[in-house]
């Protein structure tokens, strides 16, 4: 029997948050064994390896998902980070990850106190308009939507880790009434480029709080509990809408409630000065142990 251990990542209610099975001593374990765990529990799963280089690293994960491999899963890593530190593998409040798509900083803010998240670093950001109508017109069809229900801004790609595609809608409601056209979400994210959409309602523009939900393209499920990158591509993408500046002030990104599993993503610029660019972002969120 595999070693498994669950915990729920950016739970902000009890029952919250997006279940990550996680192995956190997978020497020996080959790609299909490490596919069919995934396969087994149906949510991203994360397997810790020693590091390759370990001068630069402390730790090497590699994450599954019923369909496949992925380069990087940014709430596994948090609750993976959470998990070792708690079992005393990781023993200060930071630490350097090997993934597939490079280095990941990790830390722990708060620890050991109430208020304890676990957050890692993102690139910057790239944002770019969709200025096909007829994508436009696809995008709208597949979620069941009208243009009446979009804000007046475009529909963009933005990226810190992964490519997703972020569509404004006029409110909270229009997002959770959602029921888009799940067998058509690959091949209209294979068009665009993307690996999921991600539309999004403003909760509280003053507050930096906004509402989102992510329909991946191809992960074996249909939506995301909680998505670390698409909410940093968020952060990137509502700079570009103009509705917040780069600054140092947290941005809160809810999702999955309309799964029944609430969950809250923190996001924050990393600006290294006044009225700098920033190089990059953090992304977190507290985490809690799971149950079967």
């Amino acid at each position: 029997m595999d070693d498994v251990v669950l915990v729920n990542v950016f739970a902000s209610e009890p029952g919250g948050g997006s279940p990550t099975p996680i192995i956190a001593d997978a020497s020996g374990y080959d790609a299909d064994r490490m596919l069919a765990v995934a396969r087994r529990y149906g949510h991203e799963c994360t397997f810790v390896f020693p590091p390759e280089d370990p001068v630069a690293a402390d730790f090497r994960f590699r994450f599954f998902v019923p369909r496949q491999e992925m380069n990087m899963c940014g709430h596994a890593t948090l609750g993976t980070i959470w998990l070792l530190r708690r079992m005393g593998k990781l023993r200060g409040t930071e630490a350097r990850i090997e993934t597939m798509s490079g280095l990941v900083h990790g830390v722990v803010q708060h620890a050991d106190s109430s208020d304890e998240y676990v957050e890692i670093s993102q690139p910057a950001g790239t944002v770019q308009e969709i200025r096909d109508p007829a994508a436009s017109e696809i995008i709208l069809d597949v979620l069941g939507i009208r243009a009446a229900d979009l804000l007046p801004m475009p529909i963009l790609n933005a990226a810190t880790s992964r490519m997703k595609t972020l569509i404004p809608l006029q409110s909270v409601g229009v997002l959770d009434a959602l029921r888009p056209k799940f067998a058509r979400m690959e091949s209209l994210c294979t068009a665009l480029n993307s690996t999921g959409l991600y539309p999004f309602a403003i909760s509280d523009v003053s507050a930096h709080r906004f509402d989102a939900r992510q329909f991946p393209k191809a992960s074996g499920f249909p939506e995301d509990i909680a998505t670390g990158v698409a909410a940093s591509a968020l952060a990137f993408g509502l700079v570009a809408y103009d509705l917040i500046s780069f600054s140092t002030e947290r941005i809160t990104v809810r999702q999955g409630r309309a799964m029944g599993r609430p969950s809250e993503i923190f996001v924050r610029f990393d600006v290294p000065g006044p009225a700098a660019q920033p190089c990059g972002c953090f992304f977190g969120g507290q985490v809690v142990m799971g149950t079967e």
